[in-house]
């Protein structure tokens, strides 16, 4: 468990900050990067890189650009994610920097951007990772291999397609009643607290007929609903009814679309905030040393 401070108090730091405050989450292949001054969230990147310390040099540089600004002008770099391990200098650029376990900057992000006082927050990046997050604790609840490289992988696999935006697209022509087997297909009888549409088993109805189309919902609806899915279990252990969703994927609707299924079924709220994409790295940008 950890304690944080309080979003308020978060707040108050980046507002008292004399310069520039940078936050980078460091993926295996993407780094995103945020940046406060004077309270103000700057505009954010995003890089692509096969190498995690090229990709966060070149999201640095591409940020400073963007937002031209100057390195005397930098306060802090704080660093997360799987890649920020390989930039083992204490230094960036020669700036100060530092890194940010990732769970933290997780649910710091996830509360600040929903601006909420307590939630489960999950981040869908290449894996998942679900924690709880209030005012005062961030605790890691679990994680799941399920995430955005299964949908690629998996995209890869059944439809010769290996980028978000591509599967994206076709997902949303698709048909998923060619795919998923539902209650109501193996069902006579209604069952107490699940409509006829619910899942009763991802691909369960697959045959020669499908579309290439089909196949993306399908892959989309299972990865967002085992997602889900783990989410609010954890959130019944953590008796809190709020989930904040984060992370590359939340760019796909058809994904959107599912959770927003899953507010209605389990009566959960469920929140993708604006700069969702961003969010693990404005929390690494708001993590604060005072942080135990």
């Amino acid at each position: 468990m950890t304690k944080i401070a309080g979003i308020g108090e978060q707040n108050r730091n980046i507002v008292g900050a004399s310069g520039v405050l940078i936050g980078l989450d460091v993926g295996g292949s993407i780094t995103k990067i945020v940046g406060f001054h004077k309270g103000k969230l700057l505009k954010e990147t995003l890089v692509k890189a096969s190498d995690p310390v090229a990709s966060a040099y070149g999201a640095l540089g591409k940020f400073m650009l963007l937002n031209e600004l100057r390195l005397d002008q930098v306060e802090a770099i704080r660093l997360t994610g799987v890649g920020a391990s390989h930039v083992e200098d204490s230094e960036l650029l020669e700036l100060p920097s530092t890194i940010v376990p990732e769970f933290n900057a997780v649910g710091i992000g996830g509360l600040f951007t929903a601006q909420a006082e307590k939630a489960i927050v999950v981040s869908m990046g290449t894996g998942t990772s679900i924690v709880y997050a209030d005012r005062k604790t961030i605790r890691h609840i679990i994680g799941s291999g399920v995430g955005g490289g299964t949908l690629l992988g998996l995209g890869q696999t059944m439809l010769g397609v290996r980028d978000f935006d591509s599967i994206s697209e076709m997902s949303l022509e698709g048909d998923l009643q060619k795919i998923d087997l539902s209650v109501g297909d193996i069902s006579r009888r209604s069952i107490p607290g699940l409509s006829s549409d619910t899942t009763a088993s991802n691909f369960g109805k697959v045959d020669e007929r499908v579309t290439a189309s089909d196949l993306a919902h399908g892959i989309v609806n299972l990865v967002f609903q085992s997602v889900g899915t783990a989410a609010v279990l954890a959130a019944r252990l953590e008796k809190v009814d709020k989930i904040i969703f984060t992370g590359n994927l939340l760019r796909i609707e058809s994904g959107r679309t599912v959770l927003k299924g899953f507010a209605d079924l389990y009566n959960v709220k469920i929140v993708v905030p604006q700069h969702a994409e961003f969010a693990t790295a404005i929390g690494a940008a708001l993590y604060d040393s005072t942080i135990v």
